[in-house]
């Protein structure tokens, strides 16, 4: 009888009202988590494959799981039809070869989901390598996945939408493009998300048209030419410092979190450090410019502060400092200290625009000892991405969206693991972040829908404040795996 009262009570306020046609609303922001397969992971960083894995295009890790980003896409309230494409990927390579190639070697990026008829599928960008031939395959939008909705109605929902651990196992296209390393049918680690969702864009009323001469006047003589390019507008540098160096500090070890200010933005897996000013020289590439914002990372024994960054471009190569604060130590602030460099080849504006993205960057000698010798100079840091506008219609490339809510999103737990690449003193383990507080336990899934709210565990998600630009979330991963991919 309190099951019958409580959907009695929530479905009036839940549901379209009767007769009504709820307009598709576009799905703007959101996040996608997933580990893919964790057996997968652990041969490929195990003592077999010997192997590792890579991000690509802002992707993050959230626990034992990656994170893509920006979610867009539709949803139709009226009949639960939803698709959501998120951005970033991951790369796996292993068995190395004397030629430095791999035999394993297998993209993964752009995941979408479709849902629709009660029926759900993930797809995905492939670039896969055979095994044995050798053959490389590049596919897009595989239907990498099946995605298991029993008992969720994704009709009448608000934003954002949400998806907690939902069942996913693998198709037969997805097992071609997984280089046959498991077979149709196989268990993957369950998919979860959470998209924001606004009204989507009515079509505007047509407008009278003027005639073919009246067109061509206004293409005449009298339009201005396009300006030529100008002086540095703005600028912003995106850097994550390094993965594991974030996941040491919202590790078991330190146990801390790290805090953003003076207009440093989080984009999950980097910061963004805006408000570039300085000097470019378009024809030489050069740039000298000074960037806001700061980081903080704060945990057991740990008080460092990036602050000031600036970034130097010159004859093809840059140079990222900033001033460095280990209160810790409890030595005097160092002023400029170039933290890493990166090549910076072709600098020259397109559309207004000079961009380098994800460039490769290691750790300089004074870096080195800015991190309290964790990594030795010469370590592979997080890529640079640097971008200056020099026409004012120019746009920086936006940063990475996680949606709402995305500040206290919690990984399930994780076992605890080295990172080989550093000196050994570093160490990851689960992150303390957590869900939405809305969300149901681990071992169910959630989706929208209000006739099966509690009898399907379902959980309708309302729009909450957005997330907190001082706040991030914590990421891990563990690579002490052994033997290989199981079947199961």
């Amino acid at each position: 009888m309190l099951l019958v009262a409580l959907l009695m009570v929530l479905s009036p306020a839940l549901l379209p009202a009767a007769g009504a046609h709820a307009a598709d609303r576009t799905v703007q922001g959101g996040r996608l988590d997933w580990g893919i397969k964790s057996s997968f992971l652990s041969y490929v960083t195990g003592p077999i494959a010997q192997g590792s894995w890579g991000l690509t295009g802002g992707a993050a890790t959230v626990g034992s799981q990656f994170r893509f980003h920006s979610a867009t896409g539709s949803y139709d309230p009226d009949s639960g039809a939803f698709r959501s494409a998120f951005s970033g990927g991951v790369r796996f390579v292993g068995h190395q070869k004397s030629d430095g190639s791999y035999e394993l070697d297998l993209s993964i990026s752009r995941p979408t989901v479709r849902i629709s008829g009660g029926k759900g599928t993930l797809h995905a960008d492939l670039v896969s390598k055979a095994k044995g031939s050798g053959k490389v395959t590049t596919s897009s939008q595989v239907p990498f996945a099946s995605l298991n909705l029993s008992g969720i109605d994704m009709r009448g929902g608000s934003s954002p939408i949400a998806l907690s651990n939902v069942p996913a196992t693998l198709t037969p296209q997805g097992a071609t493009a997984f280089a046959g390393y498991y077979t149709a049918g196989t268990a993957l680690d369950p998919v979860s998300l959470s998209v924001d969702v606004a009204a989507a864009k009515r079509t505007a009323a047509p407008t009278a048209t003027t005639s073919p001469d009246a067109e061509e006047k206004k293409k005449g003589a009298g339009t201005p030419e396009k300006p030529a390019a100008a002086a540095l507008q703005d600028a912003a540098v995106d850097w994550g410092v390094r993965r594991t160096y974030r996941e040491y500090v919202t590790g078991s070890i330190a146990q801390g979190t790290w805090t953003l200010g003076d207009g440093a933005q989080d984009g999950g897996a980097l910061f963004r450090f805006p408000r570039g000013k300085g000097s470019y020289d378009a024809k030489k590439g050069t740039l000298d410019a000074d960037f806001a914002g700061s980081v903080r990372f704060t945990g057991t024994r740990l008080d460092l502060t990036l602050s000031k960054v600036a970034v130097a471009v010159k004859d093809g190569k840059g140079t990222l400092s900033a001033d460095v604060t280990d209160a810790a130590e409890g030595s005097p602030p160092r002023k400029a200290v170039p933290l890493v460099t990166f090549e910076a080849k072709d600098f020259t504006p397109k559309d207004g625009l000079a961009a380098l993205t994800e460039t490769p960057a290691k750790l300089t000698e004074q870096g080195a000892k800015s991190f309290g010798s964790l990594y030795p100079a010469g370590t592979e840091m997080d890529p640079v991405s640097l971008a200056v506008t020099v026409d004012p219609k120019a746009k920086l490339p936006a940063l990475p969206d996680l949606g709402s809510d995305a500040a206290t999103a919690t990984p399930p737990p994780t076992p605890t693991g080295t990172d080989t690449a550093a000196t050994g003193a570093e160490t990851t383990s689960s992150s303390s972040s957590s869900s939405s507080s809305s969300s149901v336990g681990a071992g169910t899934y959630a989706a929208i829908g209000a006739g099966v709210v509690l009898a399907a565990g379902v959980t309708v998600f309302v729009a909450r404040r957005r997330r907190a630009a001082t706040a991030s979330d914590g990421a891990s991963h563990s690579s002490a795996p052994t033997g290989p991919p199981d079947a199961s």
